[in-house]
């Protein structure tokens, strides 16, 4: 089967993790800019460091899914298996706002993205496995930021224990490590575009 059912049901599932997260974040009780930022800054910064999250997988999965456009009943169960995982992030997200960064809600947020990362990786694993496969094998390569994230996260949790804070530095450091525009898929499309013409 055609694989843009399972695209457009991920997207609407991520919107809705985004729209539950946004919802989370409460307004200032009073009008002036500091009470902004002793009310709700703390929930603002979780919240865009959630959603960049979110942006990095709904971005990541999207080209994914350019190399592979038909699907399986193992890429559908792998794909709600990283959906699970990301639909937890407005919980953990608000868990973590709530508690001001202690110990325990910081642990389980860093958890939470290393079963996001993981389930990830299954799915890509899953593709490899199937029709066109190649391709995806192909256009990622060697996928360093892919196998370095899980350490990263476990970095984080690992800090989490000492000083709860502390812990939010790898976190935050894997987000930016993933912002940086990856254009392999695109590049490796291009690529095969142009072999493509090339031999008509």
């Amino acid at each position: 089967m055609k694989s843009t059912r399972l695209e457009a049901f991920s997207d609407g599932v991520l919107a809705i993790v985004i729209t539950v997260m946004v919802l989370e974040l409460k307004p200032p009780e009073a009008n002036g800019i500091a009470d902004l930022f002793h009310t709700s800054g703390l929930g603002l910064l979780t919240y865009v460091l959630s959603f960049v999250y979110i942006g990095i997988y709904w971005n990541n999965h999207h080209h994914l899914f350019q190399l592979r456009p038909r699907v399986d009943g193992t890429v559908l169960w792998a794909n709600l298996h990283l959906l699970f995982w990301l639909s937890l992030l407005p919980f953990t997200t608000s868990w973590l706002d709530d508690s001001r960064i202690s110990r325990d809600p910081t642990i389980v947020y860093g958890l939470n993205l290393l079963a996001a990362a993981l389930a990830y990786y299954l799915l890509q694993r899953v593709i490899m496995r199937g029709p066109e496969g190649r391709k995806v094998s192909e256009a990622l390569g060697r996928d360093l930021k892919g196998r370095v994230s899980p350490f990263i996260y476990l970095a984080g949790i690992g800090l989490s224990f000492i000083v709860p804070w502390l812990g939010l530095v790898p976190y935050v450091a894997a987000a930016i490590v993933w912002l940086v525009p990856d254009r392999r898929v695109e590049r490796y499309l291009r690529e095969h575009e142009r072999a493509g013409d090339d031999e008509e």
